[in-house]
């Protein structure tokens, strides 16, 4: 923990910094019996930079009823915090990031954020939200990333994210998401990670990634998505990691991969699918390609029915065995003579088959008479 050096600028109010925070440690001291105000001095510590300081708090502190004038990096986490009152970051305007994750924040002022324009990540991973309310970001045009990580948000509303402007990373995870409505993200042109993953989604809107185009990572996991549609990806032309996995896939459209180029890493396990269309693997993986899949993919745990449909299948899987997750849990369900089989296996003796039979058709054409 530092003490402040008297050369800091003033704060808006008048004070200069070095007052500012000698205030700061007074009022720990002297007011341990007031609501909301820090038992001791231990409980909430402050690391002074050259850029301004850094305050985490740890129990058996509350919120601290008063910052830093300088303040740029503030934790307040595990501490079972249910509310915060709307003038909570009075007097931290150059406030950068904001952590306040495993509380019990029930909801937000709508004015909670306007003390802070300069704010680039607000972390509320584990709290109890149910939503947010309109007009909390309109000075957060700073704002890259957004983490509302296991709360309880069961709907969404677009005007709730309204003044975000330079969003990055929006994580939405581990809530209880049934639908999304239509242009959540028109706006969102800079993201780069979207984290819908451990939701109850059916369905995706069709135009859910139109406005965010230079997506490199999206989650979709553990929903109860049963198809994936041919446009919800076109363009994605940076896209490195997909995941679907721990849905209810059934079908997955034959050009729902054609906007990649730049895939990296692919999850369809643990789904439903027992086939997939013929040329869904063309823009994947194959070797020497621009998106050859290099961190690899997993189809395990799907119920594949190994016949003749799965050829195109087939000739990729061998393609690209070296970059295949759990061989051993990618097995075939159907018919019941290959039942527990691997698909890899099955897929190398079906091209080997294929192979002699097109050698075996060439040469019987070979010496035929003429």
């Amino acid at each position: 923990m530092s003490f402040w050096s008297p050369e800091r600028n003033q704060s808006p109010g008048g004070l200069d910094a070095h007052l500012s925070r000698i205030l700061f440690l007074l009022l720990l001291i002297v007011a341990p019996s007031a609501q909301g105000v820090i038992q001791n001095l231990e409980a909430c510590k402050v690391f002074q930079s050259d850029n301004g300081s850094s305050v985490n708090c740890y129990l058996p502190a509350k919120f601290p009823p008063y910052l830093p004038a300088d303040t740029i990096y503030l934790s307040v986490e595990f501490l079972n915090l249910t509310q915060l009152p709307p003038d909570a970051l009075q007097g931290t305007p150059n406030l950068q990031e904001l952590h306040l994750s495993s509380n019990r924040l029930e909801n937000l002022s709508a004015k909670f954020l306007l003390p802070v324009p300069q704010l680039k990540v607000l972390d509320l991973t584990r709290n109890a939200l149910t939503r947010l309310p309109p007009g909390l970001f309109w000075v957060s045009a700073a704002l890259h990333t957004l983490v509302l990580k296991e709360n309880q948000l069961e709907a969404l509303v677009a005007s709730w994210l309204h003044g975000l402007k330079a969003l990055v990373h929006l994580d939405l995870s581990g809530n209880r998401l049934r639908t999304l409505p239509p242009a959540l993200l028109a706006n969102f042109t800079d993201l780069r990670i979207l984290d819908l993953g451990n939701n109850q989604l059916e369905t995706l809107p069709p135009d859910l990634l139109k406005g965010p185009l230079n997506l490199e990572r999206l989650h979709l996991e553990d929903n109860r998505l049963q198809a994936f549609e041919e446009s919800l990806l076109v363009p994605q032309p940076n896209l490195h990691y997909l995941f679907l996995n721990d849905n209810q896939l059934t079908t997955v459209a034959a050009g729902a991969f054609r906007g990649l180029k730049q895939l990296d890493m692919l999850d369809l396990s643990n789904n439903l699918l027992t086939s997939v269309p013929k040329g869904l693997w063309t823009y994947l993986g194959w070797p020497g390609a621009a998106q050859d899949m290099k961190d690899g993919f997993d189809i395990s745990g799907n119920p594949w029915t190994c016949n003749q449909d799965l050829d195109d299948l087939y000739q990729w899987l061998v393609a690209n065995k070296n970059k295949m997750f759990s061989v051993n849990g990618t097995r075939c369900t159907e018919p019941k003579a290959m039942k527990g089989q691997t698909l890899l296996a099955v897929a190398m003796s079906h091209l080997e088959s294929k192979a002699g039979k097109e050698i075996g058709v060439t040469a019987s054409k070979s010496t035929a008479p003429h």
